[in-house]
């Protein structure tokens, strides 16, 4: 079997280091109903996942909850409601969702808000080893530090400058240094920390909850292509404290967008469409996940109701 590793940018063979073989995928943050962008990429996953252990293979499959971040926390506050409120209700939808789409639990689902000490342990090792430092409450990681920063990507800093909607402050020691714990605003969800009260970024949660359920080196880590960076680049980076001597991952796997009308379906372009409101018209979950997997996994695919009917 071979794979295209988003890393080495070539397709070989896929030769897993672990028994069972070990697969991170970076799951949804539950703060609105899921669109067809995100039932994708867990079809995608599910159907690879599938496919392996039909080859007689044994899978471990972790795909996780962003459950605390800005946009849950602006959501919340409109709709009244706490945070944690926010994230059961949705993720029970999504799961509720995800069994119409005929997808198979994950062996582990866990939340970043029960994860907040493995991140604390992880900060607290990359700026004993001067890949971090605290600045006014707020933890950054030190972009210069890393060798090979970009590689995933393909990108180089100046690129990532140039290109970056990122705010240059006086905290920061460079404009691409990312936040690993954001101190706490007032009203918001917090955790104490060495630091003082704050939460997480978003990027250190992935590379904690996989070194805890997979351990130091993963066979296969996925997710839409708009995680290759800044996420998938940032959380190779921040694992450095707990992989010196190797590679993270293995084999970097992503999916295309799904387009409606040639544009990437997304939440900020009003142009999505739901899971949930499919369902809702009538449409069963498996027409909806053939529909998914019409195209070849890597490529956009354009996809309306139109579409679905057929």
């Amino acid at each position: 079997m071979q794979l295209y590793n988003t890393l080495t940018r070539v397709k070989s063979e896929f030769q897993p280091q672990n028994d069972p073989i070990t697969m991170y995928v970076c799951g949804v943050t539950p703060y609105d109903d899921a669109h067809l962008g995100h039932a994708m990429s867990i079809v995608i996953f599910d159907v690879l996942r599938r496919f392996l252990e039909w080859r007689g293979e044994s899978v471990r499959f972790v795909y996780n909850f962003t459950d605390v971040d800005d946009k849950m926390i602006a959501r919340a506050a409109r709709l009244g409601i706490s945070v944690a409120q926010l994230a059961e209700q949705q993720i029970d939808r999504f799961q509720q969702e995800w069994r119409e789409l005929n997808i198979r639990p994950a062996d582990v689902h866990p939340r970043a808000t029960e994860e907040i000490p493995q991140m604390i342990e992880m900060i607290e090792g990359l700026i004993q080893g001067e890949m971090a430092y605290p600045s006014g409450g707020d933890v950054y990681y030190r972009v210069q530090r890393k060798e090979g920063y970009g590689k995933l990507s393909n990108r180089s800093l100046d690129d990532m400058i140039a290109g970056s909607r990122t705010e240059i402050t006086d905290q920061k020691e460079h404009a691409m240094d990312f936040a690993l714990w954001k101190a706490a605003k007032p009203g918001e969800p917090s955790w104490e920390s060495p630091w003082g009260p704050g939460r997480p970024g978003w990027h250190i949660e992935c590379s904690a909850m996989s070194l805890r359920y997979l351990g130091e080196q993963i066979d296969l880590h996925g997710g839409g292509m708009d995680l290759i960076f800044p996420h998938h680049e940032n959380e190779i980076a921040q694992s450095a404290c707990a992989h010196e001597d190797h590679e993270f991952v293995n084999y970097w796997v992503h999916n295309g967008y799904v387009t409606v009308g040639g544009e990437k379906m997304s939440k900020s372009a009003g142009n999505f469409i739901t899971v949930h409101d499919l369902l809702a018209e009538g449409f069963r979950g498996e027409a909806i996940r053939l529909a998914l997997m019409m195209g070849h996994y890597r490529q956009p695919l354009d996809i309306t109701r139109e579409k679905i009917e057929e």
